[in-house]
């Protein structure tokens, strides 16, 4: 039960990224003023829920993503109002790493305020 509510958030954010992903760019849209660093913003929160929704999976929670992030790339490629770029794809990876890290920096002061 303690894993639901971060399982339906990460659902929920996947769903979000993957529809703000689609808008043509002229849409307005949530941004931190920089492509690259709403790529790191979003995948670090996508990777943060996804391995607390899932603790003992961390490496297809990183596939899985990591697999996501290209679909996306594969997805703008096919319409005719976004393009494709390899350096989303990394910057999606870096906020994956992020994200891994965090978690783990929370899950040592969860695991040290518990003893």
């Amino acid at each position: 039960m303690r894993h639901t509510l971060p399982r339906l958030a990460f659902g929920i954010c996947l769903i979000a990224v993957l529809g703000l992903s689609l808008l043509p760019n002229d849409a307005a849209r949530l941004s931190t003023g920089w492509d690259k660093s709403n790529h790191v913003l979003a995948f670090a929160v996508l990777a943060i829920l996804g391995r607390l929704g899932w603790p003992r999976a961390p490496v297809p929670i990183f596939v899985g993503l990591a697999s996501f992030a290209l679909l996306i790339e594969l997805l703008q490629g096919l319409t005719t109002y976004r393009r494709a770029d390899g350096m989303d794809v990394v910057a999606d990876i870096v906020g994956l790493v992020v994200g891994a890290a965090l978690y783990r920096v929370m899950a040592a002061r969860r695991s040290r305020s518990v003893t």
